[in-house]
């Protein structure tokens, strides 16, 4: 296969810049100013503070105290998206967007009968700059493991291309953070295990990974070996519908967390309803003020569509909740599990129309 992933350098802050030249060259990060306001993505020059995304407003402000804090305009970033997708279409069909800035394409078949994958990412990045004034950086691979770690190598506006015949090595000194599905608290497991790079992950033998990390554990065994089967998928099919609230105080009263969460299931209802989407499990989602997290799900034998079918469900699942000495700092619901199973697997978070979009790079 000739896999190309596509990420466009700091999207939201870039599109902020681009349409607001007195933006430009100034550490800037795209958010809400609350006291519980989140970076969904900072500029290079804020990134040079340690500004980065999914990190608090408030700390950013105290690292850069320069730093400009711009509201997102989320249909300006979804316009450029288009506009993307409108680009890859013409090179060929089997896209996989990942994101509103980021997608693989399949091009061992495309339509202008380029011999060359590096040669279509050359011609997509050009075009990209001229279509919309913004930078993206590519990556070039037989499988998307490759693909989207070459991409985010010589960001920004890079092109990096790892041949098949240099995988192995090029795998064996990457850092383990480097890895897909490799977060935090993985890398920190694994770096007690001594595993640092892609070759002490190698070193490990499947049965020891699949016993630490479960089903990844044989996905990590596969990955320090550069084997990764999984096609781009073109046609994405829905798995859940969410939706979720950061409190600006945490809520501890039995009133107000009754309040919050009826008007959850009024959006997440309005969700469902403009997704046209089916679901018979319902996850409560539980963030606490020291940052635990707990789901609780149940399963029933009938759509989930309607406020009567959601909100009694809601509050079974919150009876099992302690608040009284553990106030909530963030609150949501998801629908889920379109098939009728007796154990259903665990849901999807996905958010639709958040105040703050998934962070991108």
């Amino acid at each position: 296969m000739k896999i190309i992933h596509v990420d466009m350098d700091q999207f939201f802050a870039a599109v902020e810049q681009r349409d607001n030249p007195a933006l430009r060259g100034k550490p800037i990060a795209v958010g809400h100013d609350a006291e519980r306001g989140v970076v969904s993505t900072a500029s290079y020059e804020a990134r040079r503070f340690g500004v980065h995304s999914a990190q608090s407003i408030q700390v950013a402000k105290r690292l850069c105290p320069q730093l400009i804090i711009v509201e997102p305009h989320f249909q300006r970033y979804k316009e450029v998206s288009a506009q993307l997708r409108d680009i890859f279409h013409d090179y060929t069909d089997q896209i996989e967007p990942i994101s509103l800035d980021e997608a693989f394409l399949d091009v061992t078949e495309n339509k202008r009968g380029i011999e060359m994958a590096v040669d279509i990412a050359r011609e997509i990045k050009q075009r990209i700059r001229t279509a919309t004034g913004l930078t993206a950086s590519a990556g070039v691979s037989y499988c998307k493991f490759l693909a989207k770690i070459a991409s985010d190598w010589r960001k920004p506006d890079g092109l990096t291309v790892i041949h098949p015949d240099r995988a192995l090595d090029f795998i064996a000194q990457l850092k383990v953070e480097k890895i897909w599905g490799v977060g935090q608290k993985t890398a920190e497991k694994m770096h007690r295990m001594g595993i640092f790079t892609g070759q002490d992950l190698r070193n490990m033998s499947q049965n020891r990974l699949h016993q630490e990390f479960g089903k990844m554990g044989s996905v990590f065994y596969n990955f320090a070996r550069g084997i990764d089967d999984r096609p781009v998928v073109s046609e994405w099919e829905r798995k859940s519908v969410s939706c979720e609230r950061t409190f600006e105080t945490d809520i501890s009263d039995r009133a107000a967390v009754t309040i919050h969460l009826y008007h959850t299931v009024l959006e997440l209802v309005r969700r469902i309803e403009k997704n046209a989407f089916e679901g018979r499990t319902l996850t409560l989602k539980v963030k606490f003020l020291d940052f635990q997290q707990i789901t609780r799900s149940i399963t029933v034998d009938h759509i989930l569509r309607t406020k009567d079918d959601i909100l009694p469900l809601a509050k079974q699942l919150m009876e099992g909740v302690e608040f009284y000495s553990h106030p909530i700092r963030l609150l949501g619901l998801g629908v889920s599990n379109q098939k009728c199973v007796a154990v259903p697997e665990p849901p999807r978070w996905i958010e639709l129309e958040l105040q703050f979009a998934p962070w991108d790079d």
